[in-house]
């Protein structure tokens, strides 16, 4: 079970804003790459600002924000006829550039290891690799989880919300890194392992 799961639901609830984008013009890689640069600026604004952990605060509200455009990408190009091969690769690029400028300001927080920070990062990029590879093997493009890029938003969100409510981390923070480190090694795994089945049917 991931929180990608429930993409459906939310897709829905996006539906009526995202024919509005398509009606004026906006093109499905423009929100990606919107997404992208904003996602860059707020982490630099994180990273810059982190001796005041109010600014942590950006994290959750953005992350909420992100999985909001990367929905409306999709739908626009899915729905709209703007499914193209360099969308493709704007697509799995620009979330793995996000992801790791997102998730590196967290190495400032007290007591947090910066080795620890970085293993989640590389983990990361690794898990929608092999998402991505699994089309090249003749599987579908993997999501499963149980610690996809939806899932990871997620604890990031909670934690970065957290701290910028000024709750005591330093004594766990470091064992939530090295929790979330080895259910992304099962992500990766399991998106290898399910890949691998479906092209065996």
């Amino acid at each position: 079970m991931s929180i990608y799961d429930l993409k459906p639901r939310f897709q829905a609830l996006l539906r009526p804003l995202v024919g509005r984008l398509a009606a004026a013009g906006v093109t499905a890689n423009q929100v990606t790459l919107a997404a992208c640069a904003i996602s860059l600026a707020v982490a630099a604004m994180v990273w810059f600002g982190a001796a005041n952990p109010v600014v942590f605060l950006l994290i959750p509200l953005w992350m909420l924000a992100r999985m909001a455009l990367n929905a409306v990408d999709g739908m626009l190009a899915r729905e709209f006829g703007q499914k193209s091969a360099l969308g493709a690769y704007l697509n799995e690029i620009t979330d793995v550039m996000a992801d790791a400028a997102l998730y590196f300001p967290f190495a400032l927080l007290a007591g947090s290891s910066m080795e620890l920070i970085v293993l989640v990062i590389v983990l990361s990029a690794v898990s929608e690799l092999t998402g991505t590879v699994a089309v090249m093997t003749g599987a579908s493009r993997r999501y499963d989880g149980p610690m996809g890029k939806s899932d990871r938003a997620f604890v990031f969100g909670l934690i970065g919300l957290l701290a910028g409510l000024g709750v005591p981390l330093m004594g766990w923070l470091n064992y939530a890194w090295m929790a979330l480190a080895v259910l992304i090694g099962l992500t990766i795994r399991n998106r290898i392992r399910r890949g691998l089945q479906e092209i065996k049917r």
